[in-house]
């Protein structure tokens, strides 16, 4: 029989070796009767098939052939369950090869960067370390739901019910954000790998360490890292600077040396000199100029040291805008001053670091407040260059936090993550404190499912006057499942949180060895400091829920109402989550960057396309207005604030403006101001901000600069909470919808 030639299914021939055939006949016998004593049957069906072989002179067979065979052998051979078994084990057998061979297939394309997604718009998929890191995803993504995640959370993953974020994070037990305790970073001074970094002693120093932090722990997590009080934090540093400057000036202008000052000491004391004027001048023109020239190099910074794969910038985020203290205005108004200016030959607008002006009223909000020319500064560097956004440090949902204490007030990680008060003892710290990690529920997908189980169709529901009770019990069918599917998701979150408690602490050595994140005793493990972070329960497209249950969305009165009772249900399990297990759940607004196309489209795959549902290619973020929408943008900030209150883990509110807003920043104010009045908790504004790259000019004019003429233009546009580079490459091709449909607030 050695002459017999076998066909593998990749095409390749061997000779014949009827031990394989044994072996496969084994392993089913083990199945079936958990030994191998009736080891005869499996040679004498090899003995037959040879005997075939023989008696039809077969010199070439394929695999599919032979086993063919041994399944007809065995099915009338004295053992038929024995015949199930090996029909079992070749179908394991086929799935193993055919998820191979899909996993590999899903390699070659990344590598080969067949079919870019922009899966995340600050990835360069076509680069070398894009195609690796995009190949080392899919590998840990299938691992982590083929080895990792419940059946329960595979199955609603798959199913387009529960979306779990960053598969190929979960694989490897890494977190989501941080805001990163730079007071103490800066003032004790922090370990790497390789060696030691001494405390800052100047604020250019300080400013080269926040942005090595920021690349040091970029790497430890998945996320976005941010600052919360960068203007505080920077004081103590000026003071340095500005004696260094002021002894210069004794020794070289005053010729003085004997009086130099040798203790930090606040700026405005130096000020009460009058025989010092000419070096107080020197020092503090100085100064001022070191803080922009340090500020500046750190934007520089963060908008070219790529140092995850894919080209891709850390997810930054700085906080400002609160402190009076003449050193921490110094800061502020550096920062807008660059961000203004722009970064470049070309004076680009800034990528990151994502600038957030921390609005507090009797700080900076109406004239009068110290800080409220930085308002106005602030005011002018949004309409031109989109950043900053802005945060409500007196929004109700931080109520507690310390007046006293910058680290309390409320703070953003970029896109919208945000720490809420933590049960675990550190209150409304947000230093030291992350978005652990986040689901996400997908609304529209349990609102058809709705439909299916009452046996109802979309076209019935479309015309409200013509509903039955039938119709409106659907509200109660929708809850209760939503219900279910909240708990479902507690247990995906819990399920992923013990992942990453397992994890050990030297897979993050920069993040807990320097105490980045808050609460970690080596002898308790790392949930000591994971327990202080948020798990966050995120959703996806309440708009299109909302029209496929009542055949409006929450523009209108009666789908307020609904949507309402819906973040009440999210909210209300929060919090009983919260006490029950002593971890901080909190109602998320995802982002949901990707999530939003590849929901829709397996939702598409699943129901097709219904009107004002799925017949574009996104769905609408959490509970925002749909982007097309026609309205004011008091209008659209009235509605949206009616439900930023039930969110305690992150949300964001924006408008769409046109460029014509930098030659009215009195409006701009007016718009900012009733945002934070209406308790919106972070805000911002959508400005087209097209850039010609051969002359510079910025404007919103689209393929031409009217300038120059050059069609080489970088259209940039908000992503979700951060900004990325021409949104006509760099978007998924969900966004790239979303921008086409978004409207001006008028």
């Amino acid at each position: 029989m050695t002459n017999v030639i076998v066909v593998k299914r990749d095409g390749t021939q061997v000779p014949y070796d009827r031990n394989k055939i044994i072996c496969a006949i084994n392993k089913a016998l083990l199945e079936v009767d958990g030994n191998i004593y009736s080891k005869y049957i499996s040679e004498n069906v090899a003995t037959s098939i040879e005997n075939y072989f023989e008696y039809h002179t077969v010199e070439c067979i394929t695999v599919e052939e032979i086993q063919d065979l041994v399944e007809w052998n065995l099915i009338n051979g004295p053992k038929p369950d024995l015949a199930k078994a090996y029909i079992r084990y070749r179908y394991k057998r086929e799935m193993a090869r055919h998820n191979y061979k899909e996993l590999m297939d899903t390699i070659g394309e990344k590598l080969s960067a067949a079919n870019v997604q922009n899966q995340n718009a600050n990835v360069d998929e076509h680069s070398f370390g894009g195609r690796m890191g995009e190949m080392n995803s899919a590998v840990a993504r299938k691992y982590a739901l083929d080895y990792i995640v419940s059946p329960m959370a595979k199955e609603n993953h798959l199913n387009n019910m529960i979306y779990i974020h960053d598969l190929d994070h979960y694989a490897v037990g890494s977190h989501n954000c941080l805001s990163i305790p730079f007071d103490d970073l800066l003032a004790k001074g922090f370990n790497t790998r390789q060696t030691d970094v001494r405390p800052a002693q100047s604020v250019s120093t300080a400013f080269q360490l926040v942005a090595v932090i920021f690349q040091l722990q970029s790497l430890q997590q998945f996320g976005g890292v941010s600052a919360t009080h960068l203007d505080w934090t920077m004081v103590p540093y000026v003071r340095k600077s500005f004696r260094k400057h002021w002894n210069d000036a004794l020794k070289y202008i005053a010729f003085w040396p004997a009086t130099e000052v040798t203790e930090d000491r606040p700026i405005d004391e130096y000020a009460d000199c009058d025989d010092y004027q000419d070096v107080y001048r020197y020092a503090l023109e100085m100064t001022e100029r070191e803080i922009y020239q340090a500020v500046e190099a750190m934007y520089h910074n963060l908008n070219t040291l790529q140092s995850r794969s894919g080209n891709q910038l850390p997810f930054t985020s700085i906080n400002y805008g609160t402190c009076t203290l003449p050193e921490g205005r110094m800061i502020t108004k550096a920062l807008l001053d660059v961000s203004i200016k722009g970064i470049g030959k070309l004076h680009k607008t800034s990528i990151f670091p994502c600038g957030i002006f921390q609005c507090m009223k009797g700080v900076n909000r109406e004239p009068g407040d110290p800080n409220y020319d930085l308002f106005k500064l602030a005011l002018r560097s949004t309409a031109q260059r989109l950043y900053p956004n802005y945060a409500n440090v007196d929004w109700t949902g931080n109520d507690g936090y310390n007046i006293n204490d910058p680290c309390t007030y409320f703070s953003t990680m970029g896109c919208r993550t945000a720490n809420g008060y933590d049960i675990n003892g550190l209150g409304q710290r947000k230093d030291g404190r992350g978005n652990i990690c986040p689901v996400t529920i997908i609304l529209p997908t349990l609102a058809m499912m709705t439909k299916e189980n009452n046996n109802h169709h979309f076209e019935d529901f479309q015309h409200p006057e013509h509903w039955s009770r039938e119709d409106y019990d659907d509200i109660e069918t929708f809850m209760t499942l939503l219900d279910e599917k909240i708990h479902e998701a507690r247990d995906m979150l819990i399920e992923r949180f013990n992942w990453i408690c397992s994890q050990n602490p030297a897979s993050a050595r920069f993040m807990y060895e320097n105490g980045l994140m808050a609460g970690y005793v080596p002898e308790e493990g790392i949930r000591s400091a994971l327990k202080h972070g948020t798990l966050a329960m995120g959703q996806l497209g309440l708009a299109e829920a909302l029209q496929i249950l009542i055949g409006c969305d929450h523009t209108e009165e009666k789908g307020m109402e609904l949507a309402k009772r819906i973040e009440a249900l999210f909210k209300k399990r929060c919090a009983e989550f919260k006490e029950e297990y002593k971890l901080n759940f909190g109602v998320y607004y995802t982002p949901a960057e990707n999530l939003c196309h590849t929901a829709l489209k397996k939702f598409k795959e699943r129901y097709g396309i219904i009107k004002n549902v799925s017949d574009k290619e996104f769905f609408t973020n959490s509970m925002h207005v749909p982007v097309w929408k026609e309205m004011n943008p008091f209008e659209k900030i009235d509605i949206e604030s009616q439900l930023t209150g039930y969110s305690s883990a992150g949300c964001i509110t924006y408008i769409e403006l046109d460029s014509g807003i930098k030659n009215n920043l009195e409006a701009l104010e007016t718009l900012v101001n009733y945002a934070m009045d209406k308790d919106i908790p972070y805000f911002a504004v959508n400005v087209p901000n097209d850039t010609c790259l051969e002359c510079g000019y910025c404007d919103e004019f689209n393929d031409h600069c009217p300038e120059c003429g050059s069609d080489h233009i970088q259209q940039l546009r908000r992503v979700t909470g951060y900004l990325t580079g021409n949104y006509t490459t760099a978007f998924n091709r969900g966004k790239q919808d979303e921008v086409k449909y978004r409207v001006k607030h008028k």
